[in-house]
């Protein structure tokens, strides 16, 4: 388990009579997998008087002690450690040698039988199996006191049985938890290994001078499952690789720049969180970065700008062009112009779509034009897919724009010029 440290709790859960209320209220606090689990133990143990309560997990004929709380040290268990399970208690319990309800293990033969009974030694013990929901078997839930306890009976049984089921569903949910992330790791890791991506380049056009003045560099996925590569790096991103990933799509994007004209630049798409990994200045290193406009894309804000500022600035200062992409689409793109200071500000898909027939969509829109013009930024516009919402760009004065009516984004492996068709926009 990857969740395993035990927490020190100043403060423990109030321990009530009824011990739904204790559940609860467990299952209502935010903590981790950790203490919820201790938490869980300590409310057992203490509502039913024992010394020690621990869940174990078995393991290939071992049992693995897995969370721990009470009066353990001075009997020698810790957390991860494991014995043989056929000399364990918990083995007796599931296959009915010993019942699960252990009012004196002395007066049980087949308890006083086991070492283990007089060492610590085990006076009352209680344990039922942990079961998750298809099933499947993960462990035990115990607890024991060293000194024999009479009044235990079937209902402080029950207890336990319930704590012992609201463990289950934890555990169970983290360990599909740990099962998706495993599922997205090697899925990522395959992709990077075996290159499963290719880069599409989308012509930036200036409209008016009927040229291409640019292209944006794209992701495209060629593994399974087929999805957009938005949901790709957030995939990565869960499991870690965001950065690895971005980086080697840039790295991919930068070989088809030798294929495009001289006087037009190459738009790359990177997160915050990749900037502030360092690796990105190597990525460019013997580039023109005269050439190069470096989107940051983030729909989050930012936590620390000035960081971001400071990593970039070399190469700022030596030509790169930095631009905020999806302008418009939540209050962190107005955060990030504002702090970063761009060169372009790309207004987003959501505010060109429909863009002639929403006021409030052209409004906004006109405002980050302005705002452009104030602060020395240029505006490209993203996703034009009608002459309608063309025909409004240009009566904001927005000069540049991309979308499926002005090109799609396809393949570079060959020089390409930077002639463009102009009949759509002269209509």
């Amino acid at each position: 388990m990857s969740d395993d440290v035990q927490p020190d709790h100043g403060d423990r859960f109030e321990v009530v009579d009824d011990p739904v209320s204790i559940l609860l209220r467990l299952d209502a606090a935010n903590l981790s997998l950790s203490e919820m689990l201790v938490e869980t133990l300590h409310a057992v143990r203490t509502h039913l008087g024992m010394d020690v309560a621990f869940i174990s997990e078995f393991r290939g004929g071992t049992r693995v002690f897995r969370y721990l709380e009470g009066n353990f040290v001075p009997l020698q268990l810790a957390i991860d450690a494991c014995d043989p399970l056929e000399d364990s208690y918990c083995q007796r319990v599931l296959d009915g040698r010993l019942p699960e309800l252990i009012q004196d293990a002395a007066l049980l033969p087949e308890a006083l039988a086991m070492p283990v009974t007089k060492a610590l030694p085990v006076g009352a013990h209680l344990s039922v199996p942990l079961r998750f929901s298809d099933g499947r078997l993960y462990g035990t839930f115990c607890c024991f006191s060293t000194t024999p306890d009479g009044s235990l009976n079937e209902r402080d049984l029950n207890t336990l049985r319930l704590f012992a089921e609201f463990a289950a569903r934890l555990l169970e949910r983290h360990a599909r938890s740990e099962l998706l992330y495993a599922e997205s790791h090697s899925r990522i890791r395959s992709v990077l290994e075996q290159r499963s991506y290719a880069v599409v380049y989308q012509p930036i056009v200036h409209l008016l001078e009927n040229r291409i003045v640019g292209y944006e560099a794209l992701a495209r996925f060629s593994a399974t499952p087929a999805r957009s590569p938005d949901l790709w790096f957030a995939d990565a991103d869960s499991v870690g690789l965001q950065a690895e990933l971005e980086i080697a799509l840039i790295e991919e994007a930068l070989r088809g720049l030798v294929y495009l004209p001289e006087q037009a630049y190459m738009s790359l798409n990177i997160s915050p969180s990749t900037v502030l990994t360092g690796k990105l200045a190597a990525a460019l290193a013997h580039q023109p970065l005269d050439r190069l406009l470096l989107e940051i894309t983030e729909h989050v804000s930012i936590d620390d700008y000035g960081i971001i500022a400071e990593t970039l600035e070399p190469l700022r200062k030596q030509g790169l062009r930095l631009a905020v992409d999806d302008a418009g689409a939540g209050f962190a793109s107005f955060r990030h112009i504002l702090k970063l200071k761009p060169d372009v500000i790309k207004l987003d898909g959501s505010l060109i779509r429909n863009i002639d027939c929403s006021t409030e969509c052209r409004a906004l829109a006109a405002a980050l034009v302005r705002f452009a013009e104030e602060t020395g930024s240029k505006v490209i516009a993203e996703c034009i897919e009608t002459e309608a919402e063309l025909a409004v760009l240009r009566e904001l004065k927005v000069n540049k724009a991309q979308g499926y009516l002005l090109g799609r984004p396809a393949p570079i492996t060959a020089p390409v010029s930077n002639a463009f068709d102009g009949s759509i926009l002269s209509r």
